[in-house]
């Protein structure tokens, strides 16, 4: 069993205990044993990390951009060499398989590689004048001191997304990382700091929610803010990021669909889409979650997909034969007990799965559920677990309507060997993101985010570095 550490918080470059000593258990998932602590913020712990942000942007946008660079490009390339002392860790705290803790450190290694080059190509322009003499320049700044707020699903790829833009524009930022999994956000920073990001320029603080987003917000240093979480959570900061003029990208909930038609390839949309559902055991924003399949094709594509859910094996992270580990919070089985319950008397049918998986740990089975129908909770509220709905349509644009008769646009997929009905997904679904015959998303050089209720910026592609940066014009007369 690897060594879990107890976690710190980070402020002005040092690791340090909360001011009054608080601190909280972390829980492995896979077991149900407490496994170590993390330190509990409290508001002087807040004060000191803002004061620390301030004095670190001062010092890092004042850094050349060839200088932040290269600190960030040895950040990666140390993240890539701790990952075999990395990925355990966060196994041990998240429950996801070692495969996927190797995976989502490579993503953090990935994402600050694209921050660290597309930060050296922050370009203003000189725009022609009417009048001879006049020099009009448009400059691109660090917006500043950025408050961040990662969930407990992918602990570190969702802060190096965050950090990785940040420091790449000019920026410090304080993260409010998740308590569930306080460790692998804690290894993260290490390898940032131990590149040379000077002191302040990072800020790593654990502890109630409410009473730190309360304070930072707020708070005239903070210039910007980023969150990845739910929608409801999301609405409430957005409105608070609002009240002071804060800039915020707002990464939210999602309900994703998958339509498949009857010309689709179908084992590679089975293989992909089971593929996709059961990663982090469906704890993932961009989750398919609505399977929309054309009738002449369902009975197959229910059959091959019950297939791959059953195949899947269940176990702690840990173990060299697991391919799904278990839900990350003891409170994610209850919450899909209701909404599968909810289902069922409903009229849905339970093809496989449904139930927790033993006595101890966060365990449930893969599932999958038929029968569904839009009054259900299940077809409005993102379960967050490894629960397909497969629901068949005899209409194209009824799978349309379907996909977006909800809210939220964060992700979608689409399998079909039909030039114009591939089209049609482009310029009908009403996602953020639309991925059509393969698994593309979340890469760094490309947009990630949402629109309506999924929220709205993105954390990837030049985008993400653009919500860092103020634009500001300078026209002179120079003659």
């Amino acid at each position: 069993m690897p060594t879990y550490p107890d976690t710190r918080l980070l402020i002005d470059g040092h690791w340090t205990d909360a001011a009054d000593g608080a601190r909280d258990d972390v829980v492995n998932p896979a077991t149900g044993a407490v496994i170590g602590t993390v330190a509990h913020a409290g508001p002087q712990d807040f004060d000191r990390a803002v004061a620390a942000a301030e004095r670190g942007f001062a010092v890092w946008s004042a850094t050349s951009a060839f200088e932040r660079s290269a600190i960030l490009r040895r950040a990666a390339s140390l993240l890539r060499e701790r990952m075999d002392e990395i990925a355990p860790v966060l196994t041990l705290e998240q429950g996801k398989p070692l495969s996927e803790s190797r995976a989502e450190i490579g993503v953090c290694a990935d994402v600050t590689d694209w921050a660290a080059e597309e930060g050296r190509r922050i370009y203003g322009r000189t725009v022609p004048s009417r009048a001879p003499g006049i020099i009009q320049t448009v400059i691109k700044s660090p917006v500043g001191p950025v408050a961040g707020f990662a969930p407990w699903n992918f602990p570190m790829s969702q802060v190096a997304r965050k950090m990785a833009a940040a420091l790449g524009t000019g920026c410090s930022i304080i993260i409010k990382a998740p308590e569930d999994t306080p460790a692998s956000p804690a290894l993260l920073m290490q390898a940032f700091l131990d590149a040379g990001v000077p002191a302040g320029v990072l800020g790593l603080l654990y502890g109630n929610p409410a009473e730190i987003s309360e304070r930072l917000i707020p708070d005239p240093a903070i210039r910007k803010i980023t969150f990845t979480g739910s929608t409801a959570v999301g609405k409430h900061l957005a409105a608070l990021a609002g009240r002071h003029m804060k800039r915020a990208t707002m990464e939210l909930g999602g309900h994703a669909p998958v339509i498949v038609t009857a010309n689709a390839d179908l084992d590679a949309a089975i293989e992909l889409s089971a593929t996709a559902k059961f990663r982090n055991a469906g704890q993932v924003c961009i989750s398919p979650t609505r399977f929309l399949i054309e009738r002449p094709v369902y009975d197959r594509f229910l059959e091959g997909f019950v297939a791959k859910a059953r195949a899947v094996r269940v176990g702690d992270g840990l173990a060299a034969d697991t391919t799904m580990g278990p839900l990350a919070n003891e409170r994610r089985v209850p919450a899909i007990e209701a909404l599968l319950a909810d289902a069922t008397t409903k009229g849905a049918r339970i093809e496989t799965g449904g139930e927790r998986l033993g006595n101890a740990g966060n365990f449930f089975a893969p599932t999958v559920v038929t029968g569904v129908t839009p009054d259900m909770t299940i077809m409005n509220e993102e379960p967050f677990g490894p629960v397909a709905l497969l629901s068949p349509f005899s209409h194209f644009d009824d799978a349309i309507a379907e996909a977006n008769r909800l809210p939220y646009g964060l992700a979608a997929y689409g399998f079909t060997q039909s030039a114009s009905e591939a089209a049609q997904m482009r310029d009908r679904v009403r996602s953020g993101m639309l991925t059509i015959n393969h698994l593309g998303l979340g890469l760094p050089e490309i947009p990630f985010g949402g629109i309506g209720d999924s929220g709205y910026g993105s954390e990837g592609g030049i985008e993400a570095l653009e919500a860092y940066l103020e634009t500001r014009l300078v026209t002179h007369r120079a003659y």
